[in-house]
């Protein structure tokens, strides 16, 4: 899998899942949490991880509107119109998707610890966290 940068939509994986999300909407979303919480899963890997942290970032960007995170224009278009209230309800399961993703179960944290960007991957992450609540 390619990675190019820290962000959400800065590898393979998420770069697809926005495409995903703009045909399939607050679908897509809900699957990717539920597979990074899947309980049969005792090892997240990269790929679903990559996929929870897009979801997150977009969940996020619908409800603070904020956008400078989506480079995806089409992406884009659907946060601005997308029902607010309708997925204000993923937020707890996004925070919890998140808290996996970059907990001692998953492929990720372990990918970037020895990386030069590694501390720039957690403030990412940390302001995905805080933009969630």
């Amino acid at each position: 899998m390619n990675v190019w940068g820290v962000g959400s939509f800065d590898n393979d994986a998420g770069a697809a899942f926005a495409h995903e999300v703009t045909q399939d909407g607050a679908f897509a979303l809900a699957e990717a949490f539920d597979v990074a919480l899947d309980p049969d899963t005792d090892f997240l890997a990269a790929e679903e991880g990559h996929r929870a942290l897009a979801a997150a970032e977009i969940l996020a960007a619908v409800l603070t509107g904020e956008t400078s995170a989506i480079t995806d224009a089409g992406l884009r278009v659907w946060v601005q119109g997308a029902p607010r209230g309708d997925l204000l309800p993923l937020r707890d399961v996004a925070r919890e998707a998140l808290a996996r993703v970059l907990g001692p179960d998953s492929e990720l944290p372990d990918l970037w610890e020895d990386t030069a960007d590694a501390q720039a991957w957690r403030e990412s992450a940390a302001r995905l966290r805080q933009a969630l609540g």
